[in-house]
């Protein structure tokens, strides 16, 4: 026979707070620094001396994943679109290697929105990443950009 469940005792999880109308977008990311943003140039000087890896690594870092000036993602995609454009496709199975897993999520991110605004040759080269990066990050890494409300 049942256990009298009278008690509420038992209940650890509020489930209120899964409710829709109590969602709430973090606030904590919009606190941060314009100093987090992609130093413009610091990357391009990376790029002018061949280490377009490193350069890469810093716009991925530092990417505006909180502000919701548009100005600023824009400029921060063509930015990392440059760098991304600038590494020959023979390199880039080896730079993606060395990425993280969060990394490569928002690389990710940067090669769809790339493909949202071609230009003759990006998406062929943009194309070569995507391949590289799914290589790495496999099937779940195109689920987490797919899901997450972080956009570049």
């Amino acid at each position: 026979m049942a256990k009298n469940t009278s008690s509420t005792a038992f209940r650890k999880i509020d489930v209120d707070q899964y409710n829709e109308d109590n969602f709430k977008v973090d606030e904590t990311m919009e606190s941060l620094t314009p100093s987090s943003f992609p130093d413009e140039a610091e990357i391009i000087s990376l790029i002018s001396l061949g280490k377009s890896d490193e350069a890469l690594i810093n716009a991925l870092k530092n990417a505006p994943f909180s502000t919701k000036n548009p100005q600023i993602k824009e400029k921060a995609l063509r930015l990392t679109l440059k760098v991304l454009l600038s590494i020959k496709p023979s390199q880039i199975e080896e730079i993606v290697s060395r990425l993280d897993v969060e990394q490569i999520d928002t690389l990710m991110k940067y090669i769809y929105k790339g493909f949202e605004i071609p230009s003759d040759g990006s998406s062929a080269h943009l194309l070569v990443w995507h391949e590289k990066a799914f290589a790495v990050g496999g099937l779940g890494c195109i689920i987490r950009v797919l899901t997450d409300n972080k956009r570049v």
